[in-house]
This record gives C-alpha cells, sequence and structure tokens, in this order.
C-alpha cells in the first residue's frame, strides 16, 4: 500500500507567499485532491504548525511539522518532525539564529501566523527569508537534536540548492533529497542543456513547494506504506519517525554521473 505525501507548503507565515494559503486552506485543498500525508514547511519558521495539527486530524490527514531552513551559505533544507512540541522547541531555536533583518510587509511580504479558523494571532518580527546561522555541515546533526529528519530541498534548482550554492549535491544525513523531477537534471551551458545531477543514490523525492492555493499537491510523491504503519497510535498521535524514514528509504534513487552520461569526459 502507499500513501499520496507532500512534504514542501508554505503558507500566509512565508513572506514571499500568497497572504489566502492558509493552514486551513492547504489543508482543505490537500485533502480534495487525495494527499495522506502532509507537512506544512514555512520559510524559518513552524508558527503556524499548532493550527495545522489541528486541521489535519479534522480532514483525516497525517500531519508532518516543519520548516524550509536557510542555511549559512543559503541552501534550503526541510527539516521534518514528527511530533508537533518537537517542531516548535527547533522552531524557536531557529528563530534565535535568524539573521535579525526586520521585515517590510509592504516590501517584502507579510508573516502572519493564525489559528484554525484563520484569525490572525500575530505577525512575526524578522524577515524569515534570511539564513540561519548554521551551515549546511551542521543543520542536519542540529535538527536530529530534535529528533527530526532533514531533506535538502529542491537540489536541481539554479537557486537556493545545493547546486546553486556548491555546485553538486554533497553528503550529509540526508533522509531524502526533494527533486522538482525524476530523474533530476540541472540547467548548464551556454546553450541551456539539461545535465544530469549526481544525487549520490539518496532516496529521492518530489514536493510541491507550494506558495499559492493553485500550488497546492501539484507535485506529491508516493510513500510506499500503510496508514497503521506511519501512525500505530491512531488519529492524534504522532506518526512514527522510524516508518516513515524506512518508508523513504524505498523510493527511487539517482543513477551516478557517469552512467547517467554514458562514462566520465
Amino acid at each position: 500500500m502507499s500513501l499520496s505525501a507532500d512534504f514542501h507548503n508554505h503558507s500566509c507565515l512565508s513572506p514571499c507567499g500568497s497572504l489566502d494559503l492558509s493552514p486551513r486552506l492547504l489543508v482543505d485543498r490537500a485533502a480534495a485532491r487525495g494527499l495522506k500525508v502532509l507537512a506544512l514547511t514555512d520559510h524559518n519558521s513552524s508558527l503556524n504548525c499548532p493550527a495545522f495539527a489541528k486541521l489535519c486530524l479534522h480532514r483525516g490527514i497525517i500531519p508532518i511539522y516543519g520548516m524550509e531552513a536557510t542555511t549559512s551559505e543559503e541552501i534550503h533544507v526541510l527539516c521534518l518532525f514528527t511530533g508537533l512540541a518537537a517542531c516548535c522547541a527547533f522552531s524557536e531555536y531557529a528563530y534565535s539564529i535568524l539573521s535579525p533583518f526586520l521585515n517590510n510587509p509592504e516590501k517584502t511580504g507579510d508573516q502572519v501566523y493564525v489559528d484554525e479558523e484563520d484569525t490572525i494571532l500575530g505577525e512575526v518580527e524578522y524577515y524569515l527569508i534570511n539564513p540561519l546561522d548554521l551551515s549546511v555541515d551542521d543543520i542536519g546533526a542540529r535538527v536530529g537534536e530534535y529528533g527530526g529528519i532533514v531533506i535538502p530541498a529542491h537540489v536541481d534548482r539554479a537557486a537556493f540548492s545545493m547546486f546553486s550554492q556548491l555546485g553538486a549535491v554533497v553528503e550529509g544525513p540526508w533522509a531524502a533529497l526533494e527533486c522538482t523531477r525524476i530523474p533530476p537534471v540541472t540547467v548548464s551551458g551556454a546553450g541551456f542543456e539539461p545535465a544530469p545531477l549526481d544525487t549520490l543514490d539518496y532516496p529521492l523525492i518530489t514536493s510541491s513547494d507550494a506558495h499559492y492555493p493553485e500550488h497546492v499537491a501539484r507535485r506529491p510523491f508516493e510513500l510506499d506504506i500503510s496508514p497503521e504503519e506511519l501512525l500505530p497510535g491512531g488519529p492524534g498521535t504522532e506518526a512514527d519517525m522510524a516508518a516513515l524514514v524506512r518508508a523513504l528509504e524505498k523510493r527511487p534513487r539517482g543513477l551516478p554521473l557517469e552512467v547517467c552520461t554514458g562514462g566520465a569526459h
């Protein structure tokens, strides 16, 4: 059995997204489109995850909590948790090491957190797109201290990715790699020809990276796991992180670069 999943979604907390994309709208649209496992991953904050948790329970979706963290190298990394308390604790830590530049809503967008009824509870002071004082070499271990896993985001994109910032995927404690397509390709050369990206045999997933309502469920992936395995305690309990990791390990893996290109050149 498999479950349709999506691990990369934003809400009205992310300044680069739509103010209309509240946790309620995200969950409603995900449920309508058949998603069974859903993560909320706003930029560098998880303040909308408490409302998200209540809404997922109401709609029968298994929630994964987290954020899309920005490392000091400006690489985006999904930090995912099965426990809401652990996620919120990591969110507080992340905010403490966020570059302290004030957000200007009129220029850079609103950063509001809400309850399950879409009532605004507050607005985040610091601009959430800025990097954390945490390197890509250290983020996996730090997230692990809070019980979470890390998945580098959109590794095949030309911005805020391992490819754009480092030129390649690097080794780390990655539970998987997020790609915009499988097998992943990058854009390179004067003619912008697609080129294979060496993903070092990590499991690969796709995700929607939804910033607007119309983005929800545009690139889900399949988790080879049953609801009972992932949620052994039943509705309203935490998903089993070990079971989630085992399911991710069954995902397709990219071919080494030499195989993709037919040999080194």
